[in-house]
């Protein structure tokens, strides 16, 4: 007569699969939505958002403003939620949450120095100004692109990596993680963290590189079986 298998109880901290596949997910969104919305921002900020015709002596001129000429708000906040974006993966805990605050913040200041551009032809009129000598000059049919509104998006997808930063990001791997799994291990840890013959540890399919290698690979990152959940006898 042969003894019952008994599963394995599983650990307090341990997350199950559902939850491990719902953190890799969102650090996956966050990385994509912020790398995308600064990129996008900064195409267009670098385009026409406005143009009209000013009138001098000789007729009229025409005139063209950029994004960077209405406001250099929008490219400036691009700078600074990619920076923290990258941040967020080397500091911890209140660090983590205040970077992620500061990400998210970048990304609604983006969208509402945007919407405020699409709008705006006060550098039409000092474009004017200078070619007519005038202090006051008018701008006339002022016509406006849509870029203003792809930086908006742009803002959008930054505020999203700072709002999945700031309700998971306390669960996303740090940039030394490696090093303390491996720390982890020589003190009892079996099976994390444990260096392979060569003297290098397995990777982390969880740590943001190698997000970034699977989505390369064309694979989906979060379509992993978490193989820390222990099987279920007579499944």
């Amino acid at each position: 007569m042969t003894a019952a298998a008994v599963p394995q109880p599983r650990a307090e901290n341990e997350p199950s699969a559902p939850a491990a596949r719902g953190r890799r997910s969102s650090l996956a969104i966050a990385l994509l939505a912020g790398a995308l919305g600064a990129a996008l921002v900064l195409l267009a900020t670098s385009r026409k958002w406005a143009e009209g015709t000013a009138s001098v002596a000789q007729g009229t001129l025409p005139q063209s403003a950029n994004g960077d000429d209405i406001t250099g708000l929008p490219g400036a906040l691009a700078i600074v939620g990619l920076a923290a974006l990258v941040a967020v993966f080397a500091v911890r805990r209140l660090g983590r949450a205040v970077v992620s605050a500061l990400l998210a913040l970048s990304g609604a200041g983006i969208v509402i120095s945007a919407v405020l551009g699409a709008s705006d032809k006060a550098a039409l009129e000092e474009k004017a100004s200078k070619v007519s000598g005038l202090t006051h000059s008018a701008i006339h049919d002022v016509a406006y692109t849509p870029w203003p509104w792809v930086a908006a998006v742009g803002g959008a997808l930054l505020l999203l990596a700072g709002v999945l930063a700031l309700g998971y990001g306390r669960h996303w791997p740090a940039m030394s993680g490696r090093y303390e799994r491996a720390g982890a291990g020589a003190d009892g840890d079996a099976g994390r963290g444990r260096p392979r013959r060569g003297g290098r540890p397995a990777p982390d399919p969880e740590r943001p590189e190698e997000l970034w290698k699977a989505l390369d690979r064309g694979e989906d990152p979060t379509d992993r079986t978490d193989a820390t959940t222990p099987a279920v006898p007579g499944a």
